[in-house]
C-alpha cells in the first residue's frame, strides 16, 4: 500500500496537490485530526479488501494544536507495520499574502491573538517545522501554476517511477537569491552573456538559438561536461543513501539565458539516462 501525508503552508497550493493524487489513483481524505489515523488503518486492516491501494491524508494547521499529534501517530502505524511519505507544499510569504488577497478567505491562524497575516504565517511555519524537517519531499509553489503543480505531484508518485529519486533541475537568478531548497548549486556566471547580444537579448534559454549560441563556446561545452560528471557520480550515492528528492539549480544574473541553457541541457540528459527529471525556470518571466 502507498500512503502518502500531505501537509504544508496554508496557501502554498496542497488542495492542486491533492486533485493530481487523486487523478492518479489516491484516496484522499482532507483534513483529518491526527489522532484518527490510527483509527483509520486499523478500520482497514479489518476490511483490508475494501480499501484502496494508494491513500493520502491531509493534515495540515487547520486542526491547531492537534497537528502535534501527527508524529505520535505516524509512529504508531509504523509499529503496525506501514510506511508512509509526507509531501510538504511550501510557498514565500509574500505570495502566501497574495494569494488570499486574491480569495478572500481567511488564514485558519488569523485570531485575536494573532490578528496580523505575517503573525499567522510565522506562527504556522514554527507549528509545521517538525513536518517539514522530516518531509520526503518538498515543492516551493511560489513560480507554479496548477498546472505545473499537478505535472509534478504526479511525476512523484507515478507507479513506474517510484523508485527512483525524484531530481527537479531548475534555472535562477542570483540577483533574485538562491533557491532555499537547492542540494546542488552550479554558477554559470563565467560565462559569456547572450543578453548582450541584441537579437538574443529578449529571448531566453528555451529558445534554441540562446542555447546555441551558449554552447557555441568551448568553456560552456567544458563546464558542462565537468557538471555531467559530476552528477553521474553523485547521483547513485545520493539514492543509494535514500535520497528522495534532489534539486540541482544552475544559476546566472538574471536567471533567463545561461542557467535556463544549462538546466534544460542537464534535464534533457537525464531523462536520456532514464532518470525521473523535472525542470522548471524560477526567474525566466521576471523583467
Amino acid at each position: 500500500m502507498r500512503f502518502v501525508v500531505v501537509t504544508g503552508m496554508s496557501g502554498a497550493g496542497k488542495s492542486q496537490a491533492v486533485n493530481a493524487l487523486e487523478d492518479i489513483g489516491f484516496y484522499c481524505v482532507d483534513n483529518m485530526p491526527p489522532k484518527l489515523l490510527v483509527h483509520f488503518f486499523a478500520l482497514r486492516q479489518e476490511k483490508k479488501e475494501q480499501f484502496p491501494k494508494k491513500i493520502a491524508i491531509v493534515v495540515d494547521s487547520r486542526g491547531g494544536r492537534m497537528f502535534s499529534d501527527l508524529f505520535r501517530g505516524l509512529e504508531q502505524l509504523k509499529e503496525m507495520g506501514y510506511s508512509y511519505d509526507i509531501l510538504y507544499l511550501d510557498a514565500r510569504d509574500d505570495v502566501i499574502v497574495t494569494r488570499y488577497k486574491e480569495t478572500r478567505r481567511k488564514h485558519p491562524l488569523l485570531d485575536e491573538e494573532h490578528p496580523s497575516m505575517q503573525e499567522a504565517l510565522e506562527l504556522e511555519r514554527e507549528l509545521l517545522r517538525p513536518a517539514r524537517d522530516q518531509a520526503t519531499y518538498v515543492i516551493d509553489t511560489s513560480l507554479l501554476g496548477a498546472a505545473q503543480l499537478k505535472e509534478q505531484v504526479a511525476a512523484l508518485f507515478l507507479k513506474e517511477k517510484k523508485e527512483k529519486m525524484f531530481i527537479t533541475c531548475t534555472s535562477f537568478g542570483f540577483k533574485y537569491g538562491v533557491p532555499f531548497d537547492a542540494d546542488l548549486v552550479f554558477d554559470v556566471r563565467c560565462l559569456p552573456n547572450p543578453f548582450y547580444i541584441p537579437e538574443l537579448k529578449s529571448k531566453t534559454g528555451l529558445d534554441p538559438e540562446v542555447r546555441d549560441y551558449v554552447f557555441s563556446h568551448q568553456q560552456a561545452v567544458l563546464l558542462y561536461r565537468k557538471i555531467q560528471e559530476l552528477l553521474d557520480f553523485t547521483i547513485p550515492l545520493y539514492e543509494k543513501e535514500g535520497k528522495r528528492q534532489l534539486v540541482v539549480a544552475f544559476g546566472c544574473t538574471g536567471g533567463k539565458h545561461r542557467s535556463v541553457s544549462f538546466a534544460w541541457k542537464a534535464a534533457q540528459t537525464m531523462k536520456e539516462q532514464g532518470e525521473n527529471v523535472f525542470v522548471t525556470h524560477r526567474d525566466i518571466r521576471k523583467i
